[in-house]
């Protein structure tokens, strides 16, 4: 009799508003992803520890240092595979870095094999899915050593954080759009191409029009950025024909950055939206030895609530090793305010409340000619958005955040009790939005997923300048003063922008230069 036991985080229960529509055909293959713990673990944290206190004598791991060290065990990736053999299962592809193993098989293998029932569910927002509910189970030999196996659910994960501005509204004299070559220079962004760089954009659908970029930066007289698509677990560049679906989002993301560091080269990762495509596509960015991006911007995610913790804690260590490269990830913090639209409560988005990201909130800027005169907390009420922030209930109060407090609207401030989002923040308002050309058509867009690229940019910049990269940036942003414009009026539902930092837009928008001189 084997014993089993139950992955811990692995639960999954039936939501509120999903039916079951049906069983899934056990012929049927999927492929799934099982997570191995990494080596010298404790080493690992010890490392982690002195990167998170922006310990300056520590550099970046290289891609071959970190998978020699602290990949996942030649042992372990063996036990995995006589699993499989013992359960019919196939080993698509093994990759000791990442610390993932891909299983091809049938739905009955896979339910034999991990002990769960899979099932079609419908929701009224996500559609249909293939599903679970309880835990999964591993054997003796597999307890410890698998952290996560995900792929069993494919529900869709996230949303892109991207507005367009409504026609509805009447523009109003003051209020205009910004290209974002306008935005660096309001926002001070030292000189530069990105000449060298790779930026990393992860994308859970949709597609761009080589013709769209190509018409975009001619119109703004720079050069056409090399821009690369990078299909992962079938997924690729696919653009709709619809500026409203996702390739708002993934066109966005490009000509941000392209504007502003044309001499760089895009890596675009598209894959499937659901848990395991989503953490995979940032794994591939993170340990790609191709394309080596230096910064990678997210822009999609969804409110903490909708993530398993096995989920959670896989999606977290790819992020530790990507500070621990010295990979910049910056994540937008959501455009739903304090709830991110959970529908209950109030909320962070994850990817961003890993405390190892730069989370980037939303502002309203009002300029002219080329200085400021007005920047508040981006809301535009429960239609227009507002920008995401507040206390993770994931994850502890980082170490630069100790001594913190969050402000209500009625100005009562309380300790910050968890991770604090967003650490930083930039122009998200569609109605003083970023000029972009998508599907053939001129818009202005919004949402913190442009706040995203804009950072990664601005990132680029300063990485193509110094010659290396800036890394784990946050212990340095909140170690020095002044780098941010400080906004101190709005609010996003339940908190308040403050002086100093807030739960709304974190330090603030960035001062270029100045945060150019903390890096």
């Amino acid at each position: 009799m084997v014993n089993r036991h139950p992955l811990p985080g692995s639960e999954r229960t039936v939501e509120q508003g999903v039916k079951v529509v049906g069983q899934c055909d056990p012929t049927e293959r999927i492929e799934v992803f099982v997570m191995l713990r990494r080596r010298q673990q404790a080493q690992f944290d010890a490392l982690m520890s002195r990167i998170e206190a922006g310990d300056p004598s520590v550099k970046p791991l290289s891609r071959e240092a970190l998978a020699q060290d602290y990949g996942a065990a030649p042992d372990d990736i063996a036990k995995v595979g006589a699993f499989a053999a013992a359960h019919g299962l196939t080993v698509v592809r093994e990759d000791p870095a990442a610390r993932l193993v891909l299983l091809s098989g049938t739905i009955a293998q896979f339910q034999s094999a991990f002990e769960v029932a899979l099932a079609h569910y419908q929701h009224h927002t996500a559609g249909q899915f293939r599903g679970r509910t309880g835990t999964i189970s591993v054997p003796d030999d597999l307890h410890g050593v698998v952290e996560a196996v995900l792929g069993l659910d494919n529900r869709p994960q996230a949303r892109p954080h991207f507005r367009i501005r409504p026609p509805f509204v009447p523009a109003r004299a003051h209020q205009a759009s910004f290209t974002p070559l306008q935005l660096a220079s309001l926002y001070q962004f030292p000189q530069g191409d990105g000449d060298g760089q790779c930026v990393g954009i992860i994308e859970l659908g949709g597609g761009y029009n080589t013709s769209d970029l190509t018409a975009y930066f001619s119109s703004l007289g720079v050069a056409s950025p090399n821009v690369t698509a990078v299909g992962v677990d079938q997924g690729g560049n696919r653009p709709s024909g619809d500026p409203n679906g996702p390739d708002g989002e993934v066109t966005l993301d490009i000509e941000i950055v392209g504007a502003i560091v044309p001499r760089s080269t895009i890596a675009v990762y598209f894959t499937q939206n659901s848990d395991a495509g989503f953490i995979d596509a940032v794994s591939r960015a993170v340990h790609d030895t191709a394309n080596k991006p230096s910064v990678i911007s997210i822009s999609w995610g969804a409110p903490e609530s909708v993530w398993t913790s096995q989920s959670m804690q896989a999606f977290n260590s790819v992020l530790q090793s990507a500070a621990a490269l010295g990979v910049t990830i910056c994540a937008a913090s959501g455009d739903s305010g304090s709830s991110d639209g959970s529908g209950g409560g109030d909320q962070v988005d994850f990817p961003a409340s890993s405390p190892y990201v730069l989370a980037c909130g939303g502002t309203q800027l009002t300029a002219s000619g080329s200085s400021i005169t007005r920047e508040v907390v981006w809301n535009d009420g429960e239609q227009g958005g507002a920008s995401g922030g507040g206390v993770s209930q994931a994850f502890a109060v980082p170490v630069w955040q100790k001594g913190l407090s969050v402000t209500s609207p009625g100005g009562g401030s309380v300790a910050l009790g968890g991770r604090g989002v967003p650490d930083v923040a930039g122009d998200a308002s569609p109605v003083t939005g970023y000029s972009v050309l998508i599907d053939g058509t001129q818009t202005v867009i919004g949402g913190t997923s442009a706040v995203a690229p804009l950072w990664a940019a601005l990132i680029a910049r300063i990485n193509a300048a110094n010659g290396q990269p800036a890394g784990f940036v946050n212990a340095k942003l909140y170690k020095a003063p002044g780098v941010c414009n400080d906004i101190t009026q709005g609010n996003n539902g339940s908190f308040a922008a403050s002086v100093g930092w807030d739960a709304c837009t974190g330090l603030g928008s960035p001062i270029g230069q100045k945060v150019a001189a903390a890096l």
